[in-house]
């Protein structure tokens, strides 16, 4: 879990670089892998050849999806971001396939996160990253981000108040008209953006129920809260709610291979495979056989960990209450799994975040690493300019005495910076 720099100095590694390295470094069967691949084929472009690595992993990632992915198809490809425009691509493909050629826009959430290519971007709903690129962009529809620790009503219940936000699909489906729109996107546990906010129950049961009355896909990105991260290997398992497209990366190659993968239930793959028969997209390092082998190791090392992350993260979560819960500036303590946030604020009564002039994040991260730990921190997550929180990540190997030393720190790191006397001035 540690990571040493050319003094010597030792860093716990909490959050994983961005919620990456679920292994840790230096597994060795990982690094064996990757070896006799390499010996065996290191490359072949696939639209000659296949590997039996890629074919192997496709098939692991389909015994564990969801219901209705088990006879569907994966393309792998090398980032976050590639798989979502891959995602975006096949279902406008789909639609095209089946003759409904006028389905073309696309329906996301405010404040979310899809990647950095212009076609995820496009998507998001992260305004410091896609400000500056508005003029290339062809943006989605976006609707209500599902964040009841900020936006929920007065007395109003989790599970009503997912409904509300649920409705706002429908809304936006009326807006554009149903047979214009190809799919929505959604994370089932929004990621760095907001910081591991889980759903209200049932929010995504009825988000497929309004996709499905309107004909459009829906797309699981799965990139960050994907691959045990939550404690399932697919974060949706666990919301009762199928969807067509699933992206996912960042665990699925622990770090050691630059790997993403889109994945499409069998119906969506039946109406291709019944049509022009082939994906209308491609990358030269698409199924790379050794960043395949690196993830089929890594999957198969993840499968075995999943009963520690569900033990440990229940485990981070007690700790993280019994240190935090009454703390005067952290006003919210959610996640799921290995996958935790905690949101500062200048006022918890009244939820009032810091100044983004207090560049509170930024001076967390540097004493938090000052002192020996990697957390991921952010901001923007309460009004898109304001709002700071921390997300911590740890790899599934940690222990329950690297769970103490982390929040330890943590706890130090925060008192540091709020206790300053430049944080004061």
């Amino acid at each position: 879990m540690r990571i040493f720099d050319l003094n010597g100095r030792s860093y716990i590694d909490a959050s994983g670089g961005a919620a990456v390295s679920c292994l840790g470094h230096s597994n060795e069967r990982i690094l064996a892998a990757m070896e006799v691949q390499s010996r065996k084929l290191a490359y072949c472009h696939n639209s000659f050849l296949g590997s039996e690595s890629s074919e192997r992993l496709a098939q692991k990632l389909l015994e564990h999806a969801p219901d209705g992915f088990g006879d569907g198809r994966v393309a792998f490809v090398s980032s976050g971001s590639e798989a979502m425009e891959v995602a975006l691509k096949l279902a406008r493909q789909y639609h095209v396939e089946r003759g409904d050629e006028g389905r073309s826009h696309f329906i996301s959430r405010a404040f979310s996160y899809h990647g950095n290519t212009l076609g995820a971007l496009s998507v998001g709903g992260h305004l410091q990253r896609k400000r500056i690129y508005e003029p290339l962009l062809r943006p989605a529809q976006l609707i209500g981000r599902c964040y009841y620790y900020r936006d929920h009503w007065v007395g109003e219940d989790p599970e009503v108040y997912g409904r509300r936000m649920a409705s706002e699909l429908q809304d936006a489906l009326q807006r554009l008209g149903p047979e214009s729109v190809a799919a929505f996107v959604a994370e089932p546990v929004a990621g760095a953006t907001l910081g591991s906010v889980p759903p209200p129950p049932g929010y995504f049961r009825e988000i497929r129920r309004i996709c499905d009355e309107a004909g459009i896909l829906f797309i699981a990105d799965e990139i960050m809260c994907g691959m045990g991260r939550c404690g399932s290997m697919f974060a949706i398992q666990d919301e009762g709610a199928v969807p067509d497209i699933i992206t996912c990366a960042k665990g699925l190659g622990a770090g050691y291979q630059p790997i993403a993968a889109t994945m499409i239930r069998q119906s969506v793959a039946e109406q291709i495979e019944n049509g022009s028969g082939r994906l209308a997209n491609g990358h030269t390092y698409m199924g790379h056989p050794v960043a395949c082998a690196a993830a089929l190791a890594a999957v198969t090392e993840i499968e075995a960990l999943l009963p520690h992350v569900q033990t440990l993260g229940a485990d981070l979560e007690r700790r993280l209450r019994r240190v935090f819960g009454d703390h005067a500036h952290i006003g919210d303590i959610r996640g799921r799994g290995l996958f935790w946030t905690l949101e500062l604020v200048d006022d918890r009564d009244s939820k009032t975040p810091f100044s983004r002039d207090l560049k509170v994040a930024e001076r967390l991260k540097d004493e938090a690493m000052r002192l020996g730990l990697i957390v991921y921190l952010s901001s923007g997550c309460a009004d898109g300019e304001e709002g700071d929180h921390v997300l911590l990540a740890p790899p599934f190997i940690c222990s329950s005495s690297e769970l103490d030393e982390i929040v330890t720190t943590l706890s130090k790191a925060i008192e540091n910076v709020l206790t300053s006397r430049k944080f004061d001035e």
